[in-house]
């Protein structure tokens, strides 16, 4: 009996054995293959390193390295301000410009759309006449009119000289303030435009300074109180320090480095490949909604569907408006008509009107440009007048998927235009509307299209595109 009691203890002992042994060389396996996604996730960072080490764009890999090693606050402890600024400086240039940048201390990057001039040296900036001035091995000046698309027209844009100049031949003037941080200059242009205004001065901006992580002193050129008052609080989360105003400043200030001018991708638009730190329009979106503390991440946070009518007092008005909002209505839409006024004018008030609504409507025209305040999964209904088409599609509508925004393009039939009485139904103008820019250009076209035409929409047609804008932002599963 003891002997078989043995016997057994020793078989049971075995199998328990073989099954550790069986176990510990299946833990590994385990282990290694739990452990694919995070090797996954921390080769991303290399592989974005690797990108831009290869493509021109080389950045020493020790500070690289030191970059990725730490999260942004514990960076910002580890290494000292002046490698800091160098490196972030050094983001905004690439290939050869970036070569340049490291061996001589300054360097231009330009594209397409716009001019971007970097120093990683010490400068001074003389604000009664918006020069810079750059220590260098050599002499040099170069011009630039600080406005992120270098097509537009620049003659009302206050140019900026920086010269790069030896130590025998020039003396800059004394410093009257020092500052830890680099200067960034840009204009505000003279446009009181909504959409010229976030698509060329601070969507370029965001794209030329997030990274910076608000260690940089913004100097704002052709200074407007009204431009302050708009997008002062998107200033006050790009930098930590006051805007300086030339125009009343007046006087000479040194800085680490500097960056004049403002990086442009496109209409309304954030290419993550080609922002430092890879930010997307989405990124920007949350950006504008801490600036301007709105309530509203997504459309499902919304109770009742509120609808947003962009009332124009002008050009591109609707003829019929009180007929379309007792439709909204009918539809169990709570409608806002807005019209130009002094809530328009406020911005921090109109972006949480803005940001409280699942569907917004208007005809083609800046008022649009406020799609950047909807939340995620609302709808933007733009009434396409005759002659826009290009405009609509560029500006607003292919720009609203990066957005999160669902949009919906309404496009009127000649009847629907005050076109066809002004000219006649059969009219080159009405039935041809590309005639109108290859006979007399865009200014001809511009003053047909933009200045003299008014709609009276189509309600019967008009309803499916409301009913189908109500399905998007009800459905609160998608």
């Amino acid at each position: 009996m003891t002997t078989k009691f043995s016997i057994l203890s020793l078989h049971a002992s075995m199998q328990q054995k073989e099954k550790i042994d069986l176990k510990m060389e299946k833990e590994p396996r385990r282990i290694i293959f739990g452990s694919t996604p995070i090797i996954f996730l921390f080769s991303l960072p290399l592989l974005y390193v690797g990108v831009d080490f290869f493509c021109g764009n080389r950045i020493s890999m020790d500070r690289w390295v030191q970059y990725f090693s730490s999260s942004e606050t514990s960076f910002n402890k580890t290494i000292d301000d002046k490698e800091f600024m160098n490196f972030h400086l050094s983001r905004l240039v690439r290939g050869e410009d970036r070569r340049n940048l490291e061996t001589s201390g300054f360097a231009c990057d330009k594209t397409f759309h716009s001019l971007v001039c970097v120093s990683n040296h010490p400068v001074r900036i003389d604000t009664n006449n918006m020069t810079v001035y750059v220590p260098s091995d050599s002499q040099n000046e170069t011009v630039v009119r600080p406005y992120a698309k270098q097509e537009s027209e620049l003659e009302v844009i206050t140019p900026v000289h920086m010269i790069q100049y030896l130590n025998t031949t020039i003396t800059p003037p004394d410093c009257q303030y020092t500052h830890q941080v680099p200067a960034v200059i840009f204009s505000s242009g003279s446009t009181g435009n909504v959409f010229h205004e976030m698509n060329e001065i601070i969507t370029p901006l965001y794209i030329t300074t997030k990274h910076f992580q608000s260690r940089i002193v913004l100097i704002l050129e052709d200074y407007k109180p009204s431009f302050m008052s708009k997008y002062g609080k998107i200033l006050a989360h790009l930098s930590s320090h006051e805007v300086i105003n030339p125009g009343i400043n007046k006087s000479v200030h040194c800085f680490p480095g500097s960056v004049v001018g403002l990086r442009y991708h496109d209409n309304l638009a954030i290419n993550s490949s080609e922002i430092p730190g890879g930010y997307l329009m989405s990124d920007f979106k949350h950006f504008l909604r801490q600036a301007y503390s709105l309530k509203f991440e997504h459309v499902s946070q919304i109770g009742k569907p509120r609808l947003m009518l962009l009332s124009r007092t002008n050009t591109r008005r609707f003829l019929n408006e009180d007929e379309m909002v007792s439709l909204m209505q009918e539809l169990g839409f709570q409608v806002i008509v807005v019209r130009r006024s002094k809530v328009i004018s406020n911005l921090s008030k109109f972006t949480q009107l803005v940001n409280s609504c699942s569907v917004l409507v208007g005809t083609h025209g800046a008022g649009l440009t406020n799609e950047l305040f909807l939340p995620t999964g609302a709808v933007l209904v733009q009434v396409e007048v005759l002659g826009t088409e290009w405009g609509s599609n560029h500006y607003y509508g292919d720009t609203a998927p990066a957005m999160g925004v669902k949009y919906l393009r309404y496009k009127i039939e000649g009847e629907e235009s005050s076109l066809s009485k002004l000219y006649g139904r059969n009219s080159s103008v009405v039935m041809d509307p590309d005639s109108v820019y290859r006979n007399g250009g865009y200014i001809k076209a511009r003053a047909v299209f933009l200045d003299q035409q008014n709609v009276r929409i189509n309600l019967l047609r008009f309803r499916q595109t409301l009913v189908e804008a109500l399905s998007i932002v009800t459905n609160l599963e998608r």
